[in-house]
């Protein structure tokens, strides 16, 4: 008993003698993490460079259809817009008084008309031609909406009205209408029709003084653009 009770001492003593084991890992240095965070943030640019360019794969593919691979891109009636503009961050008045942003515009294509509440005869024909586009395309008109800007507060002749109810009519500020449209040299913003595209891009203006002539000829157009971006854009918003 007492052999086996020093056994069990000695053991214990050795046990508390025995030196402690610790091993020391080297800290990185300074330079070392900031390359590290570096190539961490490199990585991530990269990698959402790439989620946009898959986002984006469509409309690229639809652009570059339109205006390079079809030969008959290169005949068009309209005038291509480079660099395109986006609608602007402003807000505009419908007839009702209400305040509309414009950017929420985005997401159908947009056949604009500009004038003012007066209305003449000018005016008036640019206003039947938007209609008429629209409305021959058929079953692909869902996919594009009129908008008549006003530039001035003009009230509008009521014998319009009717005609006007399935477009958006708003007042938009001169100077914002001027950073946003842009005529042809040697003609005035109201003596065209523009088309913006489902992402809010001013990018094709319509000869001025439109005719019936030169109606079947945007109409060409817009079916090309129809086609093109039939892979990513469906009606309404």
């Amino acid at each position: 008993m007492s052999g086996s009770k020093l056994s069990k001492h000695v053991e214990k003593n050795e046990l508390s003698d025995a030196p402690l084991g610790m091993t020391v890992h080297t800290l990185p240095q300074p330079g070392e993490v900031a390359q590290a965070d570096e190539q961490r943030t490199h990585s991530g640019r990269w990698k959402m460079l790439a989620l946009l360019l898959v986002c984006a794969a469509p409309v690229i593919a639809s652009y570059f259809t339109y205006y390079v691979v079809r030969p008959e891109a290169r005949r068009h009636y309209g005038e291509l817009i480079t660099p395109q503009v986006d609608l602007p961050a402003a807000s505009a008045l419908n007839l009702q008084g209400q305040s509309v942003d414009l950017k929420s515009l985005k997401g159908q294509w947009l056949l604009v008309a500009v004038g003012s509440g007066n209305c003449k005869e000018a005016c008036q024909e640019n206003l039947y031609f938007q209609r008429q586009l629209r409305e021959i395309m058929g079953r692909e008109k869902d996919r594009m909406e009129r908008v008549w800007v006003l530039t001035d507060d003009a009230p509008v002749d009521a014998a319009l009205l009717p005609a006007l109810n399935q477009a958006h009519v708003l007042r938009v500020p001169p100077d914002t209408v001027k950073t946003w449209l842009s005529p042809a040299a040697g003609q005035a913003v109201e003596d065209h029709l523009y088309v913006i595209d489902p992402m809010g891009h001013f990018m094709m203006r319509f000869p001025a003084h439109m005719d019936v002539a030169g109606a079947s000829k945007a109409k060409k157009d817009l079916d090309r653009l129809m086609r093109a971006s039939a892979s990513w854009d469906q009606a309404g918003r």
